[in-house]
């Protein structure tokens, strides 16, 4: 990673906002360790947002840029919703594509890069909530893990349509009763995790955000694993507070609620064989060269 992106020309620095003049002294481009705890630090990693006061979708949204391996050649495909409203505040690459065809999107994306970037690592990763994900856009999600396309597909799982009022979605809890589904949710939660599976995603993980240092971990094994094998999955419950009558500092504690063990959010896992030797080798490697940095520093010594 580097700053090269984001440079400013000495001649010109002095007359450049100073919020970018900012963003190029503290970004965490170039940073070989970045993560989530450079958050509150790093300009780029969301420093305000618009959504809702407490909304859990700025914490996951700052968790998964941080998380990001190799962020300055990452593009972002999103989709309508809450989190379209935080795109323009993000320092990183990305697309605002119509309500759910943003893997059929991200698909076309992938493959041009690939040819106009032949010997250049380029990142695509799709951020949309459950409406767009497993309901209006469920054909274009599965026939992008069906064709093993490379990339990450990140869902904010609000459990309803929190951009639109409170409608019911794919993914509500069977008996949820919303503003604008009165009479409660008929039928159960659909098990995308489960379907990503068996579409032939490589990584499936469904957690919450209530643990930054989980989420980075997730996001990053995501990333890389889709850049080398196939599709990967990630489901995030960010609950909307608003639409389930919680108070604006009580969607921390709804998550670690949710995440208990038998509760619907309780961290699962799925590593196809070819991304455990991926992750496998990465980790050796990663281990050689602390290894060789520690020995580096001891011969200095």
């Amino acid at each position: 990673m580097s700053k090269e992106r984001i440079a400013i020309s000495p001649d010109l620095y002095d007359i450049m906002p100073l919020d970018y003049q900012d963003l190029v002294n503290h970004a965490t481009y170039g940073k070989e360790d970045r993560g989530w705890k450079d958050i509150g630090t790093s300009k780029e990693l969301i420093e305000q947002h618009s959504l809702c006061a407490g909304c859990p979708e700025s914490m996951a949204f700052r968790y998964v840029l941080a998380a990001l391996p190799n962020p300055e050649d990452t593009v972002m495909v999103g989709s309508t919703g809450c989190t379209s409203l935080v795109f323009p505040h993000v320092a990183i690459h990305n697309i605002h594509s119509l309500f759910g065809n943003q893997n059929a999107v991200a698909s076309g994306l992938k493959r041009a890069l690939t040819v106009r970037f032949p010997n250049r690592i380029k990142d695509v990763v799709v951020l949309a909530g459950d409406g767009a994900t497993v309901d209006i856009g469920l054909d274009m999600t599965l026939q992008a893990w069906f064709r093993q396309e490379k990339f990450t597909t990140i869902c904010f799982d609000n459990e309803l349509y929190a951009n639109t009022g409170g409608q019911e979605s794919g993914l509500m809890q069977k008996g949820f009763v919303a503003k604008m589904a009165p009479v409660g949710k008929l039928f159960d939660k659909v098990r995308l995790p489960e379907i990503a599976r068996e579409s032939g995603c490589h990584y499936i993980v469904n957690c919450t955000v209530s643990k930054p240092s989980v989420v980075e971990k997730v996001i990053r094994n995501a990333v890389l694993i889709a850049r080398e094998i196939g599709p990967t999955y990630v489901q995030l419950y960010t609950p909307c507070i608003l639409e389930i009558g919680k108070d604006s500092m009580e969607g921390l504690q709804e998550m670690r609620d949710s995440e208990k063990p038998n509760e619907r959010f309780a961290f699962k896992e799925y590593v196809s064989e070819p991304a455990k030797a991926l992750l496998a080798d990465l980790a050796a490697k990663t281990k050689e060269k602390k290894a060789a940095a520690k020995a580096a520093v001891l011969q200095e010594a």
